[in-house]
């Protein structure tokens, strides 16, 4: 199988996906609850329900409420921090997956543009990226806290500014991810998907998303697709 000759940038996650990494997702998805109330946000008044964009705002909601405005309108600022701490605390074990390198260096030959497309806060994707030597492999970096909140993955516009920044339109791009969000970033902006085997999900589990998710082994998968 070789690459649609319509590509012509590829994307990929980081985690999981071009890099092995270790972060306590726990810790990071407790991450909004624990600074909201450090900021005084009573425990009785965070939603958890809906995930984290629920705890932010009615936090969010809380501050206004009790004259806190400034405070409100920090508290995406405080949270990103709070994460990129988390992400990073286990940096030191990082590393491309095999073969992710040379593949993505193959497809710089070739003349593709290459990205990353990242959850991630910028500060985490460039240390990985750079203790790692591979920064330098990537002509463009999307990360959480480049843009507005709303603007990150699993939002269509994360794959638009990624296009934007290396000049090609979404449906140009092939986006390559192991997580569900990077699949809805994918398809909800009209870019190209492989979904990978390295991270947290198996073929049952991409199957059960949707059967007709093209799957490979990994990154280096696309050293045998590039013509």
């Amino acid at each position: 199988m070789a690459l649609d000759p319509k590509y012509k940038a590829v994307g990929f996650d980081m985690d999981g996906t071009f890099m092995k990494t270790k972060i306590d997702y726990i810790k990071l998805a407790n991450a909004v609850f624990d600074e909201l109330i450090c900021m005084g946000v009573p425990e009785s008044a965070i939603i958890r329900t809906d995930g984290t964009k629920g705890e932010i705002e009615s936090g969010i909601h809380w501050l206004n409420d009790n004259g806190r405005k400034d405070d409100a309108c920090k508290v995406y600022e405080h949270a990103s921090k709070r994460w990129t701490s988390i992400e990073k605390e286990f940096s030191y074990l990082s590393r491309p997956f095999d073969g992710a390198a040379e593949a993505v260096g193959m497809l710089r030959e070739r003349g593709y543009k290459t990205g990353i497309v990242t959850k991630g806060g910028r500060e985490y994707a460039e240390c990985i990226l750079g203790m790692n030597n591979v920064i330098g492999l990537f002509d463009a970096i999307v990360a959480r806290d480049d843009y507005p909140e709303e603007e990150a993955k699993p939002s269509p516009k994360a794959m638009i500014n990624f296009g934007n920044l290396v000049g090609v339109r979404p449906e140009e791009i092939l986006f390559l991810g192991d997580s569900k969000m990077d699949w809805l970033t994918a398809r909800d902006s009209g870019a190209g998907f492989y979904g990978v085997l390295t991270g947290g999900l198996r073929r049952e589990g991409w199957n059960a998303i949707d059967p007709n998710i093209e799957l490979i082994d990994g990154v280096a998968s696309l050293l045998d697709m590039i013509e």
